[in-house]
């Protein structure tokens, strides 16, 4: 049961990885891979400022604004600088690797016996059950187990409304139209390498947020902590559509979700079943690769099966 709790909650976290990498991958075409770098930029100043005492929503907080201006600064070399943009990215997430380094001082740090949102959850937690331990249908849990699940639960849906009504605005509307169709937008006077900055600054800036509370639910922060976020949230994105079946905001954003939670529980199942750590990468590689190629396959299926009943 715990294995199971700890897998929705960490799917629940990297959900703000899947949203992120909906924004430069959907909505812009971006081919940005900054995000393996500003998850780790997220993790790595939230932690130094935990370990100085600095409240965990401020730290939490600077760490989403960490992540917004590497996504800027990829956004601004793309667009101003007219660098390629998967160049860009990677110039941005090599660079990172380096300031992630002297952000913490050393490759990893960890957070244990300072206060951060999980402890503030356990709190919570504890004080509405009154007691350290929960009997959910026979099975028992911690308050802790109990409260992170439902915090990060309540997060996530409390972040993808917002990024929902953001993009039904006339700002956020202008951000999806410069993806669709950026010329268009240039001939309504909307400056769409602007538009660019800012989408990415806001994808990233929700990756680094996920690594701000991956090292508050771990305990830590490590250097390399995150390689492969791009996959994950690519992964995500593309079980999400195919679950969801459409490519509508709304019903984007919740696939997303659902995607990640999705793939982290396959993952756990892996590990469950003796799942050697060390393939760890390569099964999610194969994950990846079944998501991408999946729909395609329904699709033949679908037409063959059409064609046959009409034959």
């Amino acid at each position: 049961m715990s294995l199971l709790l700890g897998a929705l909650t960490l799917g629940f976290i990297f959900s703000l990885v899947a949203l992120g990498v909906l924004i430069s991958f959907r909505i812009f075409a971006f081919p940005d891979i900054t995000a393996d770098g500003s998850s780790t930029l997220g993790a790595a100043l939230a932690a130094m400022l935990l370990v100085h005492n600095v409240n965990p929503v401020l730290a939490t907080t600077a760490g989403f604004a960490g992540g917004f201006l590497a996504g800027t600064l990829t956004g601004t070399l793309a667009t101003k600088f007219k660098i390629n943009g998967l160049l860009a990215g990677i110039l941005v997430m090599t660079s990172l690797y380096s300031i992630n380094l002297h952000i913490m001082g050393r490759s990893n740090i960890s957070v244990l016996g300072s206060s951060t949102l999980s402890t503030y959850a356990e709190r919570v937690g504890t004080a509405l059950t009154r007691d350290n331990t929960l009997n959910v249908m026979g099975w028992e849990i911690t308050a802790l187990e109990a409260s992170l699940l439902i915090a990060s639960f309540l997060f996530i849906v409390l972040a993808g409304c917002v990024m929902y009504v953001f993009f039904q605005t006339n700002l956020g509307t202008a951000m999806r139209a410069t993806g669709d169709n950026n010329e268009m937008v240039r001939a309504l006077g909307v400056n769409d390498k602007n538009m660019i900055i800012l989408g990415l600054g806001l994808s990233n800036g929700l990756i680094a947020l996920a690594g701000a509370f991956i090292t508050q639910y771990q305990g830590f922060a490590d250097v390399q902590m995150g390689i492969g976020m791009v996959v994950w949230g690519l992964a995500s994105v593309i079980i999400g559509e195919a679950l969801v079946g459409t490519k509508q905001l709304g019903r984007s954003i919740t696939g997303a979700v659902m995607g990640s939670v999705l793939f982290r529980l396959l993952v756990a199942i892996a590990l469950r079943l003796g799942l050697n750590p060390n393939d760890l990468k390569l099964v999610t590689a194969l994950f990846v690769f079944a998501a991408l190629i999946t729909p395609g396959l329904l699709k033949r299926f679908k037409a063959l099966k059409l064609r046959s009943s009409h034959a």
